[in-house]
């Protein structure tokens, strides 16, 4: 029941800020799934009992999703990725580690922005390979039907 309440929490969130970058329609609420499906992943993923991992399957999910939704409605990537990403965006780490800072707590303000650094890496490091993945897909594709033409 807990984690029912979680995903509609996740989902209504990310409606909000599709509404803040002006997403309608089913768009609007295709992008928000992106943010439960990203979610999902990394509650399903929990048992790995790393963090960071969780965090980069979750982004690979993400930006698939984001993809294959890319193509259907022939819009860009970065409308359903960005609002998808915005639950796993390690917010409260990067809080605690200013809140660290101010209070003069290094040893901590080094752990808790080593951490933070690494769950944003993470998520870039998700982007970055599938990403790279489909690109190399549509040359190969491109490759493929320019050779069979001639």
């Amino acid at each position: 029941m807990n984690t029912i309440i979680i995903f509609i929490a996740t989902f209504l969130g990310c409606v909000g800020f599709s509404i803040m970058f002006n997403l309608r329609g089913k768009i609007n609420l295709l992008a928000s799934f992106g943010g439960v499906i990203g979610y999902a992943v990394f509650l399903l993923f929990s048992f790995t009992q790393n963090d960071i991992m969780q965090y980069f399957l979750a982004t690979i999910a993400i930006e698939i999703y984001a993809e294959i939704l890319a193509r259907v409605f022939k819009q860009p990537v970065t409308i359903f990725l960005i609002v998808a990403l915005l639950p796993l965006v390690p917010g409260g780490g990067i809080y605690y580690t200013m809140e660290y800072c101010i209070n003069g707590n290094i040893g901590m303000f080094i752990e808790e922005g080593l951490h933070t650094f690494f769950i944003a890496g993470s998520l870039v490091g998700g982007i970055i390979v599938v990403s790279s993945v489909v690109r190399l897909i549509d040359r190969v594709k491109h490759h493929i039907h320019t050779t069979v033409k001639v």
